[in-house]
């Protein structure tokens, strides 16, 4: 079996709040569809939305349950973490120390799905 091209597909109450906000994040442009947003990167797709009006916002860690969540590794964590919130990340989950190897801190974007931005190897 040969894969031409692998999109992750968010479901969203609000496809055009959510594929602005990782355009924004990711430094792409949103190519939207009457019902199907892509956010594309360099040219190249790389996440998709579909309307989900009756979305249920995770509420991570504790509350309705994360189906997935995407890890961003990043060269620097304190630049992305500023990006992140200027465009409307919400921090979730701070790391403790900046100083180790490698660690992560969890946000959410604007319909509540959890990612990472990570950094280390």
């Amino acid at each position: 079996m040969k894969i031409r091209r692998q999109v992750v597909v968010f479901d969203a109450p609000d496809l055009e709040v959510e594929s602005a906000f990782w355009a924004a994040l990711l430094g792409g442009t949103v190519r939207a569809d009457e019902d199907w947003y892509t956010v594309l990167v360099d040219g190249e797709p790389r996440l998709e939305f579909q309307p989900a009006p009756n979305h249920v916002r995770p509420d991570w860690p504790d509350g309705e349950q994360q189906q997935l969540h995407l890890d961003l590794y990043v060269d620097d964590i304190h630049e992305a973490h500023e990006h992140a919130l200027a465009v409307g990340a919400v921090l979730l989950q701070a790391a403790d120390d900046f100083s180790t190897p490698d660690g992560f801190q969890v946000y959410a974007d604007p319909a509540g799905h959890p990612f990472c931005l990570c950094w280390g190897p």
